[in-house]
């Protein structure tokens, strides 16, 4: 099998498991990809979806160049999902290198933690292979339009350093901890009343593109959706749960 896909926790955790290969993706992974994120957003009780990659060497290097198959008019995307939102929320745990369609699929997760030593790049530049899985669209969105423009011109690499100043991670851990520290974030998330995580979520996406008006405007009525678990939430802490920093 070329990704796994397990339960840990309240989360599932999809690794793509090509070490031998820095985790690049063949067209027989990305149907992999594809089943294993369906199948995390048909189990309601998995509530954060967490990407890594086995072998500690890389998250993934991007799609096979030896095999150059990938179905580049999928409408999920040629990396299995990278053309879809997902209504959970997601963590990429990076360790080694994060490059090409790798880069791609760490940005499409909400969160990025990365172990040192983690290295990342548009290194396709190298060979005129293009982003097609989202990249010229997150990436600006994440770090800013010229520090996106650099990275996706250059081909230059960043380490884990760069990467958490400009923004692209936002968490450095030790080697080999990128994962637990992945599952301990998707734990702490999970713990949250959902309705009004998931909302707010929404929100942001949805905000992108719009007016700031309209943003306003969007974010009151999805705000209004929740408004009774809200208020469920008000009475937990008037009832003295959660005060003086203890957890709710």
């Amino acid at each position: 099998m070329s990704v796994l896909y397990e339960r840990r926790g309240a989360a599932a955790v999809l690794t793509i498991d090509r070490p031998e290969a820095r985790n690049a993706v063949d067209r027989a992974t990305v149907e992999a990809l594809r089943d294993g994120y369906r199948a995390f957003l048909a189990d309601d009780a998995a509530r954060v979806l967490v990407v890594t990659g086995a072998g500690g060497q890389a998250f993934c290097a991007g799609a096979d160049l030896k095999a150059m198959n990938n179905p580049m008019a999928a409408p999920e995307g040629p990396m299995g999902f990278t053309r879809l939102v997902s209504p959970k929320p997601t963590i990429a745990a990076v360790e080694g290198w994060c490059v090409a369609g790798g880069l791609e699929i760490a940005c499409w997760c909400d969160v990025r933690i990365a172990a040192e030593g983690a290295h990342f790049g548009v290194l396709n530049r190298r060979w005129g292979v293009p982003l097609v899985d989202g990249g010229t669209q997150r990436l600006p969105r994440i770090v800013g339009l010229g520090r996106a423009l650099d990275l996706i011109l250059s081909g230059r690499t960043v380490d884990h350093a760069e990467a958490l100043a400009m923004g692209l991670v936002s968490r450095v851990v030790p080697h080999g901890q990128a994962l637990d520290a992945a599952l301990a974030l998707a734990e702490q998330i999970a713990g949250y009343p959902q309705a009004c995580a998931l909302s707010d979520r929404r929100a942001v996406y949805d905000g992108i593109g719009l007016t700031f008006e309209e943003g306003l405007a969007m974010e009151a009525a999805l705000g209004r959706t929740v408004a009774a678990a809200a208020q469920q939430g008000a009475a937990r802490f008037a009832s003295g749960e959660g005060r003086h920093g203890a957890s709710a």
